[in-house]
């Protein structure tokens, strides 16, 4: 018998060594990075450390951090290449990092962390956003009440899905998914947010034109989106919502999950926000967004965090704009960015820029939204006086 007993467990432990073996592997084979993946990331580290590009990502990817983080994977596969590729291949590139799914700001922390503190004005590693805050709607009012200066005013956030990574790592049937999901959503609205949603994939050529009219339809990413992977299954899963009046606009699946966004022309940036926090209310009742305790809602791009919230004008300021170096200092001290009419990468047209909010992480949506209608009126007060 006992003879026996010892053979019995001379084969339950092989057989256990054995299944360890092949998990080892397995596991090693699926947190291991691959070596083209190395191959590639050491040879744009090379070019981007020799480069003169002024990116947030050359400036804080020390060779330190980049041998640490290399090696690195998170579940849903995402590696430091799938971060950085962006970057690597754009040396124009302003930020030059994305995050192709939540865990990413965790696992690839040494980098998203001094990136996301640099970009915002500070964000330490001990720091917290705060909760959710629309604060008084009633306070903000119309900044240019003559029309002499602001040509239209756009207040915007974006959200991620709760359950759903990032653009990179969604597969063709999450896009469907989402799409059906968003569709049937906004089909609820009523009230001044009633509309109607255009799904991209078979749509046709006059809505097509007529969107690209209203100034709706947006394209299929630029080159800094494509390199970070963000266009894949292009058009499956995106579409375009927007209410009877065109002041209420959502993207779906275009850079982030849903881009949701108020608008309207003129300087009205009360009633622009006021629509905006109840679209927001009223859709996030009927779809979980995903959120995070340290940094507020999660987004794709880590300029893109907390708040989300981005509040613009179309502005024209023709002599403070003969002064750009004016027009920039007083847009940085309201924490602004200052574009150009199509947004960023683009030029002025007839002396128009599109002046927004740059923080939008470690303070709240009320907060970042009257940092936009401080500085415009700073910058109107100043035109006049010129």
């Amino acid at each position: 018998m006992s003879l026996f007993i010892t053979r019995q467990l001379y084969i339950f432990s092989k057989r256990c060594l054995t299944r360890s073996l092949v998990f080892d592997r397995h596991f090693k084979k699926n947190t291991m990075v691959d070596q083209a993946v190395l191959d590639k990331l050491e040879a744009g580290y090379a070019k981007l450390a020799a480069s003169d590009s002024k990116s947030l990502l050359k400036k804080h990817l020390t060779k330190e951090i980049f041998d640490q983080l290399k090696t690195k994977k998170t579940s849903f596969g995402s590696t430091l290449l799938d971060v950085i590729q962006s970057g690597l291949e754009n040396h124009d590139s302003g930020v030059g990092i994305y995050a192709p799914d939540a865990e990413s700001y965790t696992v690839f922390g040494d980098l998203f962390d001094p990136i996301i503190d640099d970009y915002h004005g500070g964000f330490k590693k001990t720091d917290k956003h705060p909760p959710k805050d629309f604060g008084d709607v009633d306070t903000l009012g119309n900044l240019d009440p003559t029309g002499e200066f602001i040509v239209s005013t756009r207040v915007r956030c974006g959200r991620s899905l709760e359950g759903y990574p990032f653009n990179p790592c969604l597969t063709e049937a999450q896009y469907k998914e989402m799409e059906d999901k968003v569709s049937s959503t906004l089909s609820g609205l009523d009230g001044e947010l009633k509309g109607t949603f255009y799904p991209l994939t078979g749509m046709s050529k006059d809505v097509q034109q007529k969107l690209i009219d209203d100034h709706f339809l947006f394209k299929e990413g630029d080159r800094f989106l494509q390199t970070a992977n963000a266009c894949r299954y292009w058009p499956t899963g995106r579409g375009i919502y927007h209410n009877d009046a065109k002041t209420f606009l959502v993207w779906c699946n275009e850079e982030d999950h849903l881009r949701i966004i108020s608008m309207q022309m003129g300087g009205d940036l009360g009633q622009v926000y006021r629509r905006l926090v109840t679209a927001v209310n009223d859709i996030e009742k009927r779809l979980p967004f995903s959120h995070n305790d340290r940094f507020g809602f999660l987004t794709f791009c880590p300029t893109n965090l907390g708040t989300t919230v981005r509040a613009s004008v179309h502005i024209k300021v023709p002599k403070l704009a003969a002064n750009k170096a004016k027009l920039e200092e007083v847009a940085s001290k309201f924490n602004l960015q200052v574009r150009g009419t199509r947004g960023e990468h683009t030029e002025a047209e007839g002396g128009v820029y599109d002046i927004s909010n740059k923080r939008r992480l470690g303070l709240t949506e009320y907060d970042a939204v009257k940092e936009m209608h401080d500085g415009i009126a700073e910058l109107i007060k100043i035109e006049k006086e010129l």
